[in-house]
């Protein structure tokens, strides 16, 4: 199983992988949702985790989220949001799209880490 982080910062997508890799996940990169679309058109049956930016250019991670809770082939996918909006409206919106959990920056890697098992069914959420 790989992990799918989408986040227009290089330095932020290297913290993720990190720590996805230090818990044994290949991770996949994405620095904007058009790309993050074509990731999951190639891989989304090795994908058990998208880790999701809100604020990225073109599309947010909101248009995202919504895109790929809206297909049959991704819609069971489980996506965290990992960003910076903290304001409790971003936060129900994104739940109420389908996100299972929101973590927001900055973050320690024992958080995210810990974040990351809940979310893969490892921990509670």
């Amino acid at each position: 199983m790989k992990l799918l982080t989408i986040d227009d910062s290089k330095t932020m997508r290297r913290i993720i992988t990190g720590v996805g890799t230090n818990l044994g996940y290949d991770v996949l990169e994405a620095e904007n949702g058009l790309m993050a679309l074509e990731v999951l058109r190639n891989s989304s049956d090795e994908i058990g985790l998208i880790m999701l930016d809100w604020n990225m250019p073109g599309m947010n991670g909101l248009e995202v989220l919504k895109i790929i809770k809206a297909s049959e082939d991704w819609k069971h996918i489980p996506v965290m949001m990992v960003t910076t909006e903290s304001e409790k409206g971003h936060i129900i919106q994104a739940v109420k799209n389908g996100a299972i959990q929101y973590v927001t920056k900055p973050f320690t890697p024992e958080n995210l880490s810990s974040k990351i098992m809940e979310s893969l069914g490892m921990g509670e959420i």
